[in-house]
């Protein structure tokens, strides 16, 4: 009996010790923070893009805001820049419509993809 006293009491405490500790949140890491700030500076340097954003074009200072905006409202959510681009850069959190991104040369491709390609390249700039 006395083991089973000790064990409802260990079970108590241990939920009062995690209801008082409140809700976990994920955050990035300040290395993996400054990976997604040089993801979103490389958006804003593409001045010859446009992003396409529930039917309407977005210059590349206005993609970089937005998703800078999208980052903020979703940081407590990311922990990898991967997570990022999952959360702020695919699709449209109110119309569920993928966000696009047309090159220079016209050619048009999912923003998840351009971003993927660009932090590949952001990883490899940050090794060199």
């Amino acid at each position: 009996m006395n083991i089973l006293r000790f064990m409802q009491g260990l079970l108590a405490a241990l939920t009062l010790a995690l209801c008082a500790a409140g809700p976990a949140y994920a955050t990035p890491s300040a290395s993996e923070q400054k990976v997604i700030e040089t993801l979103i500076q490389h958006v804003a340097n593409h001045k010859s893009m446009k992003f396409m954003r529930n039917g309407e074009e977005h210059d590349a200072a206005e993609a970089a805001r937005h998703l800078r905006a999208k980052y903020d409202h979703f940081k407590d959510k990311i922990v990898t820049a991967e997570d990022f681009i999952r959360l702020c850069g695919t699709r449209s959190e109110v119309t569920k419509v993928p966000y696009k991104v047309r090159t220079a040369d016209k050619r048009v491709r999912n923003s998840s993809d351009f971003l993927k390609d660009e932090l590949r390249l952001v990883r490899r700039q940050a090794k060199a």
